[in-house]
């Protein structure tokens, strides 16, 4: 076995790795930017807010409370926009480069602190971090809707999604923790552990350099992935109509529903847990100055999970890594509660291996539910397609981020609102209260709100994903026969299908069969869905195919053109 089939069977890719891996690669690339951006904002946005800048904990919750109102607007256009674009280019790439210099300047001004002082002047502060958070969300939804919609184009085969979504998984990691160093690299230079009173100008840097990064990313992306051409796209004239429909036959997807409710409820779990992790550190744990070591722990673990995850999803199917690999999670949320508040030093050795202990087992179970959101994502258009007859990837792909962004947002915000309603004390409100007593010491009320946020709801919203996990039913092969069925009707108009598939149909759906696209009677003679020699289903239209053509005729372009130069 030679060097690149070793690595490519590690990350679980096959065929090589110019015709197969680099494709994956350059549409992973844009993983780094939306995955990198999103997680320097979990960990440090809110801290910043109350810490750098001094908004009180109520008016940095608004702060993101204003933005996912934003963001109920603007995620169900851009899904609709996407869906409607003609372009040789295809449907989606192009917005990806319209959307970079937007989030590049976003993301500069969010970490802007100069001039602010929430104590002082907290309407100004207020106004000018919420533009900069709506921007940069208005930014983020310009360029992960049409990324993420472009998928099930680019991979339409069940296992391939899987291989794309592995290498997207790998780009996540590159995306999340070198971000995450540079700015605990950029802080630690100007003698600070996390951001806090005084940091205004090395969290700028990371502003700055981070800006720069994520834009070469996206770039890579827009410029080395190849789409099929949609100057052909049919669509229906644009009303509120119309977009009220687009909406309803997403919602009456019962696979959709399973998945929506699923990835709502995991997010909620983790946006609870990792909002306030950064809180619980320093006035639960006091070892605020292990923040670093346990966050470069957690990272790795969580890209440690990978190949466990892959490896379960290959033999078991989408939906096992989770109910196996999640009650880690769980075990992580319930290590918290046995850590105290004592004072600095006291006992530290036993709270640094019960810290520790939540960085290993939090990440790593997080790991499983994660890995199995993304990759039945791409799964709910071809149901779409089933109900519709459309490939609609930009909605569905709306739903995606909105859930992402809307429960970022709004748990943030109710984080903030628990914190400071139990009575917890931040940022230049704490130094002074240290300055008048040193020996001052939060609220055991205040405490009991951390450990809400941090262990009891994130506990509750976990178990109620994985029941919802038990629930969803659709399999590698039920699939197969969706995509069969859906591209045989494509092709000659109607499709024959036996009772037992027509079972499947609906049982995946949620919808009477007669009443779909594809149970919808023609007039025409249904035709049999073609098997291969296994007995397997045949796709009679294969976009993969397609999408080779396109490389292939690029390729034979550019030697066309080398040989010409060189004849000249």
């Amino acid at each position: 076995m030679t060097l690149e089939q070793r690595i490519l069977k590690l990350i679980g890719v096959k065929g090589t790795f110019k015709n197969d891996v680099v494709p994956m690669m350059n549409y992973s690339s844009a993983n780094i930017t939306t995955s990198g951006a999103g997680y320097v904002v979990s960990l440090y946005y809110m801290k910043f807010l109350t810490d750098v800048v001094n908004l009180p904990l109520a008016w940095a919750g608004l702060v993101t409370t204003v933005a996912v109102v934003w963001d109920a607007i603007t995620d169900p256009l851009m899904g609709i926009i996407t869906d409607r674009t003609r372009s040789k280019y295809g449907k989606h790439r192009r917005y990806i480069l319209w959307g970079m210099p937007l989030l590049c300047l976003s993301f500069v001004m969010m970490w802007n602190g100069y001039g602010f002082d929430g104590r002082t002047e907290p309407v100004k502060t207020f106004i000018y971090f919420t533009f900069a958070y709506m921007l940069y969300k208005t930014a983020y939804t310009i360029i992960d809707i049409p990324h993420v919609a472009m998928l099930p184009e680019l991979a339409p085969d069940y296992d391939l999604r899987i291989q794309y979504n592995s290498v997207g998984y790998i780009f996540n990691s590159f995306g999340m923790f070198p971000s995450f160093f540079l700015v605990s690299a950029i802080l630690g230079s100007f003698g600070f552990g996390t951001p806090q009173a005084g940091a205004q100008k090395p969290m700028l840097i990371s502003g700055i350099i981070l800006a720069i990064v994520y834009g070469l990313s996206l770039f890579t992306t827009f410029k080395r992935v190849r789409e099929k051409p949609s100057l052909d796209l049919k669509t229906e004239k644009f009303s509120f109509k119309h977009l009220m429909n687009e909406y309803k036959y997403v919602v009456i997807n019962k696979s959709f529903r399973e998945y929506f409710f699923m990835s709502l409820c995991y997010n909620i779990a983790t946006f609870f847990y990792t909002t306030t992790l950064i809180y619980y550190i320093e006035y639960v744990a006091k070892l605020p100055s292990m923040y670093t070591l346990f966050t470069t722990i957690a990272g790795a673990f969580e890209a440690a999970s990978f190949p466990l995850n892959y490896a379960l999803t290959i033999k078991f199917g989408k939906k096992k890594c989770g109910a196996i690999v999640t009650p880690l999670m769980l075990a992580g949320f319930a290590v918290c509660l046995l850590m105290n508040p004592t004072p600095e030093n006291e006992g530290a050795f036993i709270w640094k291996v019960i810290l520790m202990a939540t960085a290993v087992l939090y990440p790593f179970g997080k790991s499983g539910l994660g890995y199995v959101a993304t990759n039945i994502l791409p799964d709910i258009s071809d149901v779409d397609e089933l109900i519709t007859g459309r490939r609609r990837e930009g909605v569905i792909g709306t739903f995606n981020t909105f859930i992402k962004k809307t429960v970022s947002g709004v748990m943030s915000s109710v984080v903030m609102f628990i914190l400071g309603g139990f009575g917890l004390i931040v940022g230049d409100e704490l130094k002074d209260k240290l300055a008048a007593d040193p020996s001052f010491q939060q609220s055991d009320s205040a405490l009991l709100g951390v450990r809400i946020c941090i262990t009891f709801a994130p506990i509750v919203f976990t178990l109620i994903s994985l029941y919802l996990l038990h629930r969803f039913q659709m399999t590698k092969k039920e699939h197969s026969l969706i995509r069969a069925a859906v591209a045989t009707k494509h092709k000659y108009g109607s499709v024959a299908l036996s009772q037992e598939e027509i079972t499947i149909m609906e049982k995946i759906s949620g919808q009477k069969f007669e009443t779909t696209w594809l149970g919808k009677d023609n007039g025409v003679d249904g035709h049999e869905i073609e098997r291969n020699e296994n007995g397997e289903y045949q796709i009679l239209i294969d976009i993969e195919d397609e999408m080779k053509k396109i490389r292939n005729s690029k390729e034979g372009k550019k030697a066309e053109a080398a040989k010409a130069a060189a004849e000249e």
